[in-house]
């Protein structure tokens, strides 16, 4: 059978959002894959706001979390792998779930994968 926690993960996000409150989520950004930007980590973690209004091109997949969010002003990709996820829960009263940490798949152990790219514009005529 496939993992549950990315089934887990989308259904406390819909949950936060249709109750109204701010999706946090909690990221390992030392694991492996992961793309955040630097210097807003602490003791290794970083809090996500996924607010539908703090994020654009959501997206939640059974191998990962990707967006576009903005830090100091400038719009960043994001990339979390669900290995890496720690906790989703909501800003306002805490309710969610935490993670029990994990490693990732035994392929990406050996050899790490290439951040993803930046997404490019180009002219259409």
């Amino acid at each position: 059978m496939t993992p549950s926690k990315p089934y887990i993960m989308r259904a406390l996000y819909e949950w936060i959002v249709d109750n109204e409150c701010t999706p946090y989520m909690i990221v390992a950004v030392d694991a492996p894959g992961v793309s955040v930007p630097e210097g807003y980590a602490e003791n290794g973690q970083m809090v996500l706001n996924l607010s539908p209004s703090a994020v654009r091109s959501f997206s939640m997949s059974n191998t990962a979390v990707s967006f576009e969010a903005r830090f100091g002003g400038v719009p960043q990709q994001l990339f979390v792998p669900v290995y890496a996820v720690l906790a989703v829960y909501a800003q306002e009263n805490g309710q969610g779930m935490y993670f029990e940490p994990e490693s990732p798949p035994e392929e990406l152990e050996e050899e790490p994968p290439a951040k993803p790219a930046r997404p490019g514009l180009r002219v259409v005529k």
